[in-house]
């Protein structure tokens, strides 16, 4: 519920040309750190949570759009802000040739529905300033981030 006191937080999404943000050193070279949000339209909260069971339930389809995406993390989070708007948040590294949602894919198109549904069109772009992972998976990363592929 939203306070009256409290202002309602502004929504700023990027253009859709926006090329992201410069990455900081610690990020391995071809990779892209993004945390990324997006404020859930009002009286939809009960579809996120469908949507994200929905990805849980189909987990292994999900994981296996990743080599396309070049997708070696991806995290969603919620949080309610002060004045009582729902957020979501997520987090990704990828390679940078990878590729975005194909909505030729049946989770895919799932996925991108449940998006236009319950989100504000758009996303805001934090930042990124630091890295930290260990060199092993530092590697790992790198070598998926790349290719897609274990070698």
């Amino acid at each position: 519920m939203a306070d009256d006191a409290v202002p309602r937080i502004p929504f700023r999404p990027v253009p859709r040309d926006f090329a992201g943000h410069a990455m900081p050193a610690t990020v391995p070279p071809g990779l892209r750190l993004e945390l990324s949000r997006s404020r859930v339209v009002d009286g939809k909260e009960v579809e996120l949570e469908e949507w994200m069971s929905m990805l849980t339930q189909r987990y292994d389809e999900c994981v296996e759009t990743l080599p396309a995406e070049r997708a070696v993390f991806e995290a969603t989070f919620k949080h309610r802000e002060a004045d009582g708007s729902l957020w979501i948040y997520h987090l990704a590294l990828m390679g940078e040739d990878g590729g975005g949602l194909d909505e030729s894919n049946p989770v895919d198109a799932a996925h991108a529905a449940y998006s236009r549904r319950v989100k504000e069109p758009g996303w805001e772009e934090l930042e990124p300033m630091f890295m930290l992972t260990p060199a092993h998976l530092r590697d790992a990363m790198e070598r998926w981030g790349g290719s897609g592929r274990v070698e």
